[in-house]
């Protein structure tokens, strides 16, 4: 599994993989110094590279079996800073409302983190962590789309919320959408984790077996 991992990742997706991983600490420490202009700017170019390195793969076809691993690893420690940090901001803030909304963040970031674990637990058994289905992608378009909303406009915390403002319950209802679209993705990848634990078991079997 090893050999097939690192074969052919001399590719552009793979750098821009590495690149959006290497964001994850600068974004941190750009919303934690209270620099969310620049935050703003460095979560759109993490997701406009996310949109990008997959055509460079298709249309060059530099695919490769890491590709398959480190771009949604990016996309996973990317969200999961993202909900920490969210989470920090809405615990600390003045919106009573938010103060226990905000748990809602740790959803994103059970999900995140468990996908993780378990993308980590089937690599090192020699399975591979499935690729992104449609719910996947969808929710990481909308997780995306809705976290530069509030970043950029929410209330207390919206880096341009001098020309405009969500409202509470607008930022409330995409929250809401976003997290349902999370526990659909999570859920979509299931089946097929399921499927490779159940052959390499019953493989597992046949093997001693044959012994």
């Amino acid at each position: 599994m090893a050999d097939n991992l690192f074969s052919n990742w001399k590719t552009v997706p793979n750098l821009i993989s590495f690149l959006r991983i290497l964001m994850v600490p600068i974004f941190v420490f750009l919303f934690r110094n209270s620099h969310i202009g620049w935050a703003v700017f460095v979560l759109f170019l993490s997701g406009l590279s996310d949109a990008l390195d997959g055509k460079i793969a298709r249309r060059f076809n530099q695919t490769s079996d890491l590709g398959k691993v480190i771009d949604p690893l990016a996309d996973k420690l990317t969200q999961i800073a993202i909900a920490i940090m969210l989470f920090i901001f809405f615990r600390k803030g003045d919106v009573a409302e938010m103060v226990w909304f905000s748990w809602i963040f740790i959803v994103f970031l059970a999900k995140e983190a468990l996908m993780v674990i378990v993308a980590m637990v089937m690599i090192g058994l020699g399975l591979r962590p499935g690729a992104a289905e449609i719910y996947g992608k969808v929710a990481t378009f909308v997780f995306y789309g809705v976290m530069l909303l509030i970043i950029g406009f929410g209330p207390q915390i919206g880096a341009f919320s001098k020309y405009f403002t969500l409202s509470t319950s607008v930022m409330k209802i995409l929250i809401i959408i976003s997290a349902l679209l999370t526990i659909m993705a999570f859920f979509s990848y299931v089946p097929d984790t399921v499927r490779q634990f159940r052959e390499k078991r019953a493989r597992e079997k046949s093997f001693g077996a044959k012994e």
